[in-house]
């Protein structure tokens, strides 16, 4: 029996929502951009008896009807539709850039400044946010890598298993907003001062192995692997399906990548029983 998905799209304007719609619609998914929340009940009576995989946009263009978002999503709960919600966010920063870019006013800006508006809409999604089963930031990701990401997540669908995105970072260029856990590797001495190390990263066999070996490293991965491994039957209750575990270090270089790397290698060869597959990305990998 095929399941039926209804996937609510919507988070910060500028973030990146048509184009995650556009990787929907390549993937099959049928996509209804900026419909009013109050008929999300309605539409997914109707759609999902013809459709498998509905993805609806809801965003602040929809003035007062965004504020009915809750309501809905409380209807479709009573009516026993699943559905889950995927957040686009960026930061304010990589948002003003972009909005000044293609010289565009934000939706809620008024007459006042681009962050003015940015704040107001981050405001009014708060709660929202907090509800998403998926979260991604969309800051350092280009068009191109934004429809790769959305692909990955959800090209065969709401999967069953949990899928764990084990994503190194650097400290220098801010913690992703889309973690759900952060793990700081900052402790681990640092191959950026050993000279025939420097150029390489944590992909590379040489700093891998420098970065593992280090003393207390291969303990600290395991006990982390292991807490990560008793979380994971909590979230299979409260049904969520996808986790981003950041991990940082100075640049996002060396030091988190090796670690991201055994993380994800480690989680991805747990029991089946557990139902979870597990992958590292690199954000800031080339970015010095």
């Amino acid at each position: 029996m095929t399941t039926k998905e209804l996937l609510i799209l919507t988070g910060m304007s500028g973030a990146g929502r048509s184009t995650a719609a556009h990787a929907l619609e390549d993937l099959g998914w049928y996509v209804v951009d900026n419909l009013p929340p109050a008929l999300l009940p309605q539409l997914a009576d109707q759609t999902l008896d013809t459709h498998t995989s509905l993805a609806v946009v809801v965003d602040v263009r929809g003035g007062k009807f965004f504020d009915e978002l809750s309501s809905a999503l409380d209807a479709l709960k009573k009516l026993s539709v699943p559905y889950r919600m995927l957040f686009l966010d960026a930061t304010d920063q990589a948002l003003v850039q972009r909005f000044e870019s293609t010289r565009r006013p934000h939706p809620l800006q008024g007459p006042d400044r681009i962050v003015d508006g940015i704040a107001r809409e981050r405001a009014k999604l708060e709660e929202i946010r907090a509800q998403a089963d998926v979260v991604i930031d969309s800051s350092n990701l280009n068009v191109h890598q934004l429809e790769k990401r959305t692909s990955e997540i959800f090209a065969a669908g709401m999967l069953s298993s949990l899928r764990i995105n084990v994503l190194s970072f650097g400290y220098k260029y801010g913690i992703p907003v889309d973690s759900d856990l952060v793990l700081d590797c900052r402790f681990i001495p640092n191959p950026h001062w050993i000279p025939e190390l420097r150029p390489l990263n944590g992909l590379d066999a040489p700093v891998s192995e420098r970065v593992l070996t280090s003393e207390g490293v291969a303990d600290f991965v395991s006990s982390y692997v292991n807490v990560v491994r008793k979380m994971i039957p909590g979230y299979a209750r409260e049904g969520k399906k996808y986790v981003t575990i950041a991990i940082g270090c100075t640049g996002g270089k060396h030091r988190s990548v090796a670690v991201a790397e055994e993380i994800a290698k480690q989680l991805a060869s747990a029991s089946p029983d557990l139902q979870i597959s597990a992958h590292a990305t690199h954000r800031d990998v080339g970015r010095e």
